[in-house]
C-alpha cells in the first residue's frame, strides 16, 4: 500500500510537470507566426525597465497588392490624395453645419506597431468630411466588389459612426463639397448610438422606371456586435458583393451576416406585382362579426338582475370591547399652531388627526357595521348567448389591383460605378483609427493585405494582452458574480487533487508477540488462527468436563469400598491374644473410625461440589484438578491406612 501511494505521489507530481511544459509549449506557438519577428533585448527584460513594451518586436513594411485593386490606402505616407470637405451640411446653423472636425494621421495609442500610421478622427461632436479617388473606377458587371478596412475606437465609443461611402460616379463629382448628401453607392461599416450597435450595410438601388435611387438595407446580424466597439481593439471590415446577387459582410474575417440582394434587403429591391386598390371602400351592410347574440334566447323567470353581488353577513357577531364611542382619529394632543399661523388668512386652525390610542388595545372602534358576503341569489345582467353568425362575411380587405409601379430587377449587383471614397462622420467620441483600406476583386489579394496589416496590429495585441489572472479580475469587477464561479472552479481541481494525491492514512499493522519474534500478518491468516484458537478452547473444555467426570466416578467407586471395609470391619472385630495389642489396636480402631466418619463427610461434601463443578471456568477446573493432583487427598489418606491396617 505504502508502494502504491508513492507511486501516486509520482504520477500526480508528473502530471503537473508536463502541464506546465505544455503551458510554456503553446505559449512559445502562440508567439510563432509568419512574420518576422525579432527577440526581445535579453537585458532589459531581466532589468523589466519598462513592463509596458511588447513582449516581440514586429518589423513593419508597409502593405503592398499582390493583384488588381481599385484602390489602396495605409496612410504611412500621410493624407496625400485625400480631399478636406469645405462645404457644410444643409438645413443647420452655420455654427455647426460646417465640415470642421480635424483629422491626423499618427500611430495606435495602444499595441503599436512601429511605423505602421493611421487616419484618426480628433474632434468630439464635430463633423467631419475627408475623401479620395479610385485609383481606376469600380464597374459592376462580372467581378466581385470586396471592400476591406480596419477601425479601432480606441477610446470605446458613445454615439458615432466609422462607415465609410463609395461615391456614385458622375461628371459633376467635387470631393471639395463632399456633404451628407451627395451621391453614393454602397454605404458600409460600425456605427453605434446608445444601446444600438449596427454594422451598415446599405446600397441606393435606381428604379429603373421612374430613374428615382432608393436605399436598400441589408437586415441586421444575428450575432452580437457590442465587443467589437468596446474592447479597443482594431478590427477588420470586410464587405463582399458577388455577381450572383449575394453579399457577406464579415467581422475579423468572419463571417457575420450574409444573404440575398433580391429576398434580404429591407425593403425589398423588386415591388409586388399586385397592391391594394386605394379606390376600393368598405360596403356599409359588410357584416365582420364572426359572432352575435342569440336573437331567439330569453331571459328565464327567476332571473333578478335587482340582486346586489353583496349583502351583509347575518351570522357576524359584533367583537367584544369594541369601542362604539371613541372615534377611530383623534386630533394630535402635542400639535401646537405654528407661530406664522394667520386665521384671516389660513382660517382656524386645527390639530393634525392621528390614530386614537385607545384602539390599539380594542378590536375596533366608532359605529360596528356588519360585513358582507357574496349574494348566493347574485346572477347580474343577463345576456343572450352567443352563436354563429349566419351573415359572417369575413374581414373586409381592399381589392388588389396590378402595381402600376412594378418592375422585376433580377440582378441588382449591377449597381451605379463607384469613382471615389469618402467617410463623413459625426462623432461624440475622438480618436477613432482607420487604416488599410483596400478595393479589389479576389479574396486572395484581400487576405494577403490583411494578413500584412491587421495581422501584424493582431499580433502585437495578443502579445500585449494581460495574463489570464489579470484578465479574470477585470472581467469579475465589471461582473462580481463571477468570483462565485472563480472559486467554485478553483474548488473542484484542488477538492480532485487532494482527493487523488494527498497520501493515504496508513493500514494499521497487527503484531503478534512469539517467544522471541514479531511479524505483521493478513486479514486471511489472523482469521484462520482465531478459529484455531477457538476449536482448542472447545477442546479443552471438553477435556475437562471428561477429566471431572472421571474424577466424580472414582471418588464414588472409592467411598463405596471405604463403607464396605468399615462394616466388614464392624463385623469381624476379633480381639488379638495379647490384650496390649488388642487393646492397642482396639483404640487404634476407634481413632480410624472417628477419622472415617470425619472424611466420609469430607468425601460427601467433595462429591457434591464435584458434581457442581463441571460446568465452571476452566481456571476454577484447574484448581480442582490440581487439588486432586495433590498427594494429602483425604481418600489417598484412608487408602494408605487400609493397606497398613491389612
Amino acid at each position: 500500500i505504502t508502494k502504491m501511494h508513492f507511486q501516486w505521489d509520482w504520477l500526480c507530481l508528473g502530471v503537473l510537470i508536463i502541464s506546465s511544459v505544455t503551458a510554456e509549449i503553446e505559449n512559445e506557438d502562440k508567439l510563432d507566426a509568419d512574420v518576422e519577428v525579432e527577440d526581445f533585448d535579453m537585458q532589459s527584460q531581466e532589468t523589466e525597465v519598462d513592463r509596458d513594451k511588447p513582449s516581440i518586436e514586429v518589423v513593419y513594411q508597409t502593405p503592398k497588392p499582390t493583384g488588381e485593386v481599385y484602390f489602396t490606402e495605409t496612410f504611412d505616407g500621410g493624407l496625400s490624395g485625400w480631399v478636406l470637405s469645405k462645404t457644410k451640411k444643409e438645413d443647420l446653423d452655420d455654427n455647426i453645419a460646417k465640415y470642421d472636425g480635424r483629422w491626423e494621421v499618427e500611430e495606435l495609442k495602444e499595441n503599436t506597431v512601429p511605423g505602421d500610421r493611421g487616419l484618426v478622427l480628433k474632434s468630439v461632436a464635430k463633423h467631419h468630411a475627408i475623401s479620395a479617388m479610385l485609383t481606376k473606377p469600380f464597374i459592376f458587371d462580372d467581378k466581385p466588389l470586396i471592400v476591406q478596412y480596419e477601425v479601432n475606437f480606441q477610446k470605446g465609443i458613445d454615439c458615432g459612426g466609422a462607415y465609410i461611402k463609395l461615391l456614385s460616379s458622375s461628371d459633376d463629382l467635387n470631393l471639395e463639397y463632399f456633404f451628407d448628401r451627395t451621391p453614393y453607392t454602397i454605404m458600409f461599416g460600425p456605427d453605434k448610438c446608445g444601446e444600438d450597435y449596427k454594422l451598415h450595410f446599405i446600397f441606393r438601388h435606381k428604379n429603373p422606371k421612374t430613374g428615382e435611387y432608393d436605399e436598400k438595407h441589408a437586415e441586421r446580424p444575428d450575432v452580437d456586435l457590442k465587443k467589437f466597439y468596446l474592447d479597443k481593439k482594431t478590427h477588420l471590415y470586410t464587405l463582399v458583393l458577388k455577381p450572383d446577387d449575394t453579399f457577406e459582410m464579415l467581422i475579423d474575417q468572419t463571417v457575420v451576416s450574409k444573404g440575398s440582394l433580391l429576398e434580404n434587403m429591407v425593403p425589398p429591391v423588386n415591388p409586388s406585382k399586385e397592391i391594394e386598390d386605394p379606390s376600393d371602400k368598405k360596403p356599409d351592410d359588410w357584416d365582420e362579426r364572426p359572432k352575435i347574440p342569440d336573437p331567439n334566447a330569453v331571459k328565464p323567470d327567476d332571473w333578478d338582475e335587482d340582486e346586489p353581488s353583496k349583502i351583509e353577513d347575518p351570522d357576524a357577531v359584533k367583537p367584544e370591547g369594541w369601542l362604539d364611542d371613541e372615534p377611530e382619529y383623534v386630533p394630535d394632543p402635542n400639535a401646537k399652531k405654528p407661530k406664522d399661523w394667520d386665521e384671516e388668512m389660513d382660517g382656524e386652525w386645527e390639530a393634525p388627526q392621528i390614530p386614537n390610542p385607545k384602539c390599539e388595545t380594542a378590536p375596533g372602534c366608532g359605529q360596528w357595521v356588519r360585513p358582507t358576503k357574496n349574494n348566493p341569489k347574485y346572477k347580474g345582467k343577463w345576456r343572450a348567448p352567443m352563436i354563429d353568425n349566419p351573415n359572417y362575411q369575413g374581414i373586409w380587405s381592399p381589392r388588389k389591383i396590378p402595381n402600376p409601379d412594378y418592375f422585376e430587377d433580377l440582378h441588382p449587383f449591377k449597381m451605379t460605378t463607384v469613382s471615389a471614397i469618402g467617410l463623413e462622420l459625426w462623432s461624440m467620441t475622438s480618436d477613432i483609427y482607420f487604416d488599410n483600406f483596400i478595393i479589389c476583386s479576389e479574396k486572395e489579394v484581400a487576405d494577403h493585405w490583411a494578413a500584412d496589416g491587421w495581422g501584424l496590429k493582431k499580433l502585437v495585441a495578443s502579445a500585449n494582452e494581460p495574463g489570464m489572472f489579470s484578465q479574470l479580475v477585470t472581467a469579475a469587477e465589471d461582473h462580481p458574480w463571477l468570483w462565485v464561479l472563480y472559486i467554485l472552479t478553483l474548488a473542484l481541481p484542488v477538492g480532485l487533487g487532494v482527493l487523488f494525491c494527498w497520501p493515504a492514512k496508513k493500514t494499521d499493522e497487527y503484531d503478534f508477540k512469539k517467544t522471541d519474534v514479531s511479524k505483521q500478518i493478513r486479514k486471511g491468516e489472523l482469521k484462520q488462527e482465531r478459529e484455531e484458537f477457538e476449536d482448542d478452547e472447545i477442546d479443552e473444555e471438553k477435556e475437562n468436563e471428561d477429566t471431572a467426570e472421571d474424577e466424580r466416578r472414582e471418588m464414588e467407586e472409592t467411598k463405596r469400598e471405604f463403607l464396605k471395609d468399615i462394616k466388614k470391619m464392624g463385623r469381624e472385630a476379633p480381639l488379638s491374644e495379647d490384650e496390649g495389642e488388642g487393646g492397642e489396636d482396639f483404640g487404634d480402631e476407634e481413632e480410624e473410625n472417628e477419622v472415617a466418619d470425619e472424611e466420609e463427610n469430607e468425601v460427601a461434601d467433595a462429591s457434591q461440589e464435584e458434581g457442581g463443578m463441571s460446568n465452571k471456568s476452566d481456571s476454577e477446573d484447574e484448581k480442582q484438578e490440581a487439588s486432586v493432583g495433590t498427594g494429602d487427598h483425604p481418600l489417598r489418606s484412608v487408602r494408605k491406612r487400609r493397606v497398613r491396617k491389612d
